[in-house]
């Protein structure tokens, strides 16, 4: 009897972490520190839509309906120099294919979830949710209710971003020299600290570098190019260097 007390607490906790309104309030605390970096983000983009040939409903239609921050960004601008429709179909589409990366790493815990709760956590799998949300379906215990903490992730990033882009486009028009206060550097480096822990092998590391490198260097080219060429350089470099390993090992 007294071994199994301690079992039984440790249960009872377990359960009550992973009760669906403990999980959803997790979600949305451990979000916290991503969001800190995502408002500045928000707040520019939503100044910056409006003086860039974008309606009010526009960029909040965008933010409600794509809420994806950088192809909102890409998408403003090249609608603002001009850009034909298929270049900006196809630079957004480009820039977010990273999106199908997180996807495949969610499969195993989304699989059993019914399809209203798959479209509807697809729809919010932001960079920062994703971040927080792999994380805590890693964790080995016996909650059923994860998704609920991806889901308060979630609903605090589209909250927040909305927010910040109705902001952006009501009192940011009384900043017109908001894009170059460097607010904008909060985003890069939440970027980066939500990187930095997930590289633990040298594909990872050699992706990471090559993609920041060729970025760095393609930097001037015209429609956003140099992202997409980055982003294509990243990801054969990392799987050239995972087939690298693997030769070595099996040698």
């Amino acid at each position: 009897m007294e071994t199994s007390q301690p079992t039984q607490l440790q249960t009872t906790a377990t359960k009550a972490y992973g009760s669906p309104s403990a999980e959803f309030i997790a979600g949305f605390r451990d979000t916290f520190p991503l969001v800190v970096g995502a408002v500045p983000f928000g707040i520019i983009f939503g100044a910056l839509a409006g003086t860039e040939g974008l309606s009010f409903w526009a960029a909040m239609g965008m933010s409600l309906f794509v809420f994806a921050g950088a192809s909102q960004f890409i998408g403003a601008e090249l609608v603002a120099t001009g850009t034909s429709w298929q270049i900006i179909v196809i630079t957004t589409f480009i820039v977010n294919l990273r999106h199908l990366l997180y996807g495949a790493s969610m499969v195993p815990y989304y699989r059993k979830l019914s399809h209203f709760w798959k479209i509807v956590l697809s729809f919010g799998l932001t960079d920062e949710t994703f971040a927080v949300a792999i994380g805590r379906y890693r964790k080995k215990d016996n909650s059923d209710h994860k998704h609920f903490y991806n889901l308060g992730s979630m609903v605090f990033m589209y909250t927040n971003w909305n927010l910040c882009t109705l902001l952006g486009l009501t009192v940011g028009k009384t900043f017109p020299g908001i894009a170059t206060m460097g607010l904008d550097f909060a985003m890069p480096a939440t970027f980066i600290g939500m990187v930095i822990p997930y590289l633990t092998k040298s594909p990872m590391w050699a992706s990471v570098i090559t993609a920041g490198s060729v970025a760095l260097m393609t930097h001037s080219l015209p429609h956003k190019l140099g992202l997409i060429i980055a982003a294509l350089a990243g990801v054969a470099a990392g799987i050239v260097w995972e087939i690298m390993n693997e030769r070595k090992c099996s040698q």
